[in-house]
């Protein structure tokens, strides 16, 4: 009895780990290097945002897409502080647009 159970869980094993490969041969190959160069010009966004020293700009939130468009959104006090980070924004290496959803607080 023992030996059927090890050859049924020893059978699910190897087909999960045919699974698994499987799965990473289904994936783009440079899926990771685009999530990687996402993070970097985001960082590099909030980074530049953060040497301002406005703490108006700190409650921006940046995301970046695979093509290096960058998406602006939250709140700011003004619309200087807006286009402020917009302009940060646009003038970081490896952004190709901006998109700036950020609302000016009432």
């Amino acid at each position: 009895m023992k030996k059927i159970i090890l050859a049924g869980v020893l059978a699910a094993g190897v087909a999960c780990v045919s699974m698994a490969f499987a799965d990473e041969a289904a994936a783009p190959a440079d899926w990771t290097h685009h999530y990687v160069k996402d993070s970097i010009i985001t960082t590099k966004v909030k980074s530049k945002l953060a040497e301002k020293h406005l703490t108006s700009l700190t409650r921006i939130k940046v995301d970046t897409d695979a093509n290096g468009v960058v998406w602006l959104s939250g709140r700011a006090p003004t619309q200087d502080a807006v286009d402020m980070a917009g302009l940060i924004a646009n003038d970081t290496d490896g952004v190709r647009s901006v998109h700036n959803d950020i609302v000016v607080e009432p």
